[in-house]
């Protein structure tokens, strides 16, 4: 920060070093009034304004050394020195005629003590009547602002009421950022004027020497910037070789450099009112007219009033808005976790109703990135450059919450989305990298709008430029681009509970699935026992009911052989009877036999070649071929599998023996090939890209579609025992069962009377049992 430099007294003064003016000394003062100060002690003029002359018809001269006396009449200036007496920095104002001067004019007399001098300055009046506070619109005023509901209504109120009291043509309020650059946030204007809300100036605009004297004096008044300034004239001897320091001064000399900034703005006279707040300059209250304005020094008086209950009122509005904002953002959030505890997809909860995850913050856009999904609302950075910054989140940013307003200054890449993020804000959801909830604000200069674009740029004749309004705003772009609105900590709070509320959910879920998955491996567990015990229960039961069986078939053909002559004919077709149901249990019992088998046995799996498993099936029922006229035909060859040799042998003979049963054609065709890759096969639970689909098809009987599922129970038969050969039933289950335990699949596609295809998958790669 640069410090007032007394050297700078004799030097004039340009942009280059106005920021070290000693604008507290400038050793003159604005000449719509004059100028006494007093020596404490003596109370004799030390410092007189040279304007005097003008002003009173008296040489400033013959004011210097002497008292009081000189201007005022006894009576009137015993009143006076009752309170030199009292003296402070703050000020006392009376009201006093000037008995002793031509025409006895009227002034008002502002006084304070301060740098070891009584500071006596006069503001002429145009009427000589006491002044009078105006109570009821000074009460009016204070209770617009007080019913505000908002800051910027508040600034709002302040604004209307500052103008409504001293009719300047614009009065607007002038707020400093963090980094102590201003912006426009309210204004009340005359009709036709161009408006300034919203404009930004940059730092360097007020020097930080301004600023401090604005910290100490709440208000400066410049009735006419077109003045040229009255210089003080000091006693000759016993004074200190700086000019007096003017601090609070009322009628104080400013900086020529702010007289030439007041001109580009088409400003005559202003007024600045301080608005402090924990003894930091929050920002002020500015007041233009077009044309030089004289305001009272009561009015200003309840103006610098206004700034000072503004001042104190600011905190409780400022509370009442991050309030209002933490309320909403509240709801919000309690929507947007009834959302997330409603749907089963907690990604889903985050954006497909409202509110979503964008609508909680105040923000341009949101991505939610969950496990390689990635969902963006509102203005996002495009999808590749979202994944390039997950990663460099990934490797810079470990926290939980992450957040910055100016990603390009951390990132070369950010530049590159400053446009829509440069503020990010991060919520990492898992250990597991690129899991984030993302917020964006965009790059704050890309949202200001400047009025005054076209206004060209003031330039003196030698080449010296002085600031206007739009050199302004473009050293703001320069100082801040890149940089978004940072974020509050009440929307870091809330981030972090977004967060915890999804981990929770996550977890919640994950318990209900764990205990459902418990749930399920019991069952499985115990359903796994059931099969055992049931496999085990038929393999043994099987087993010993075939032994009396045996017997009892042969004992019933024994009768018939030894005894048949002796019996009549109905005791030998019930022999009869009994020989042929003793053999169909048995070919039931075999049937459960080796479906037992099927389930306990396990596997081994083998390359296979299934042009060796067909023939040795055909070379198998060759004499059977041979006697139903059968014909079978394999076009092209057959891939080599992995499975079970003897197994597939069953499966192939099965429906193979099927086809050639269910036919009643006298010359009976059969087809046996494999499905080209690639090929869909209608109905069909595998596909022909990671399974071999073999099919073997006939032209018989066929059968109807709603029987497809029940030929494949066991000991579910669609035809009368006698019908189509006999049979138990179980072949077609056993071979399913066969199937499926090799990895795959049998199924079949018919229409009665068409003729049927059964199919049958193997995995091309070893299946996992």
């Amino acid at each position: 920060m640069s410090l007032p430099d007394e050297r700078l007294l004799d030097q004039a003064i340009t942009l280059t070093n106005c920021d070290r003016e000693p604008i507290h000394i400038p050793g003159a003062i604005q000449p719509y009034g004059f100028l006494l100060c007093l020596d404490e002690s003596t109370r004799r003029v030390v410092y007189v304004s040279d304007n005097t002359a003008d002003l009173l018809g008296v040489d400033p001269a013959s004011l210097l050394g002497a008292g009081l006396g000189r201007l005022l009449a006894p009576a009137r200036m015993a009143e006076v020195e009752a309170c030199l007496a009292t003296l402070t920095a703050t000020h006392q104002l009376l009201g006093v005629r000037l008995d002793l001067v031509a025409g006895q004019p009227f002034y008002k007399l502002i006084m304070h003590r301060h740098d070891q001098l009584l500071w006596l300055e006069f503001e002429p009046v145009a009427e000589s009547g006491p002044a009078t506070l105006d109570l009821p619109l000074l009460n009016a005023a204070l209770g617009h602002m007080l019913t505000a509901g908002s800051v910027a209504d508040f600034c709002q109120q302040a604004v209307a009421q500052v103008r409504a009291l001293t009719s300047f043509d614009r009065v607007a309020i002038y707020r400093f950022a963090p980094d102590e650059s201003g912006e426009v946030v309210a204004e009340a204007t005359r009709p036709g004027l161009a408006p300034w809300l919203g404009l930004r100036y940059p730092a360097s605009d007020i020097p930080q020497q301004a600023r401090s004297m604005y910290l100490l004096n709440w208000l400066r008044f410049i009735p006419d910037a077109s003045y040229v300034p009255a210089r003080l004239v000091a006693l000759p001897v016993g004074r200190p070789s700086r000019p007096p320091d003017m601090t609070y001064a009322v009628l104080r000399s400013v900086s020529p450099i702010h007289i030439q900034y007041l001109h580009n703005l088409g400003s005559a006279a202003t007024m600045t009112l301080s608005l402090i707040q924990d003894g930091q300059l929050w920002g002020m209250i500015t007041c233009h007219h077009l044309t030089p304005w004289l305001v009272s020094y009561e009015l200003r008086k309840l103006c610098q009033f206004i700034a000072k209950t503004f001042s104190a009122l600011l905190g409780s509005k400022q509370q009442q808005d991050a309030l209002g904002y933490q309320l909403r953002l509240r709801e919000r959030q309690a929507r947007l976790f009834t959302h997330l505890s409603h749907t089963p997809n907690f990604v889903e909860g985050l954006y497909k109703h409202a509110p979503t995850l964008a609508d909680v913050l105040d923000c341009g856009g949101a991505a939610i990135c969950f496990d390689g999904e990635l969902v963006m609302l509102g203005n996002t950075p495009s999808r590749p450059q979202l994944e390039e910054l997950l990663a460099w989140l990934q490797a810079h940013a470990r926290q939980d919450v992450f957040h910055t307003n100016s990603y390009a200054s951390l990132n070369p890449a950010g530049l590159a989305i400053r446009g829509t993020a440069s503020g990010i804000l991060a919520a990492a959801l898992s250990e597991a990298p690129g899991n984030y909830l993302l917020w964006f604000r965009p790059e704050l200069v890309q949202t200001v709008t400047w009025a005054g674009q076209h206004e060209k740029v003031q330039q003196l004749a030698s080449g010296e430029l002085f600031m206007s309004p739009r050199q302004s705003f473009e050293a703001w772009k320069q100082l801040v681009e890149n940089t978004a609105l940072p974020w509050q900590p009440l929307e870091l709070a809330a981030a972090q509970e977004i967060r915890l509320h999804i981990s929770d959910v996550r977890l919640k879920v994950f318990n209900e699935l764990h205990a459902r998955a418990r749930a399920l491996q019991h069952l499985n567990t115990q359903l796994a026992r059931s099969n055992e015990e049931l496999d085990s229960f038929a393999y043994v039961a099987s087993h010993d009911l075939k032994e009396p069986l045996r017997g009892i078939h042969n004992y019933s053909l024994f009768l018939l052989e030894d005894y048949a002559d002796q019996l009549d004919a109905d005791g030998v077709s019930k022999l009869q009877t009994l020989v042929r149901l003793s053999q169909r249990m048995e070919g039931l019992i075999e049937g459960l036999l080796q479906l037992a088998r099927v389930g306990s046995i396990e596997l081994v799996f083998k390359e296979v070649d299934m042009n060796e498993v067909v023939a040795g099936v055909l070379d198998l029922l060759h004499p059977r071929l041979e006697q139903t006229q059968t014909t079978v035909a394999v076009p092209g060859p057959l891939p080599t599998v992995l499975g079970e040799y003897v197994w597939l042998q069953e499966i192939v003979s099965n429906l193979l023996t099927n086809s050639i049963k269910y036919s009643e054609q006298p010359a009976k065709a059969v087809t046996i090939g494999v499905v080209g890759s690639g090929v869909v096969v209608p109905g069909g639970p595998a596909n022909s890209a990671d399974f071999h689909i073999f099919y073997v098809r006939d032209y018989g009987i066929g059968i109807a579609p709603r029987h497809h599922e029940k030929i494949f129970k066991l000991f579910k038969r669609l035809h009368a025992q006698e019908k189509y050969g006999g049979g138990t039933g179980a072949g077609l289950a056993i071979a399913k069962k066969m199937v499926e335990k090799q990895g795959g699949s049998l199924w079949v596609a018919s229409e009665l009377g068409q003729g049927a295809t059964f199919y049958f998958s193997l995995p091309r790669q070893l299946p996992v049992l």
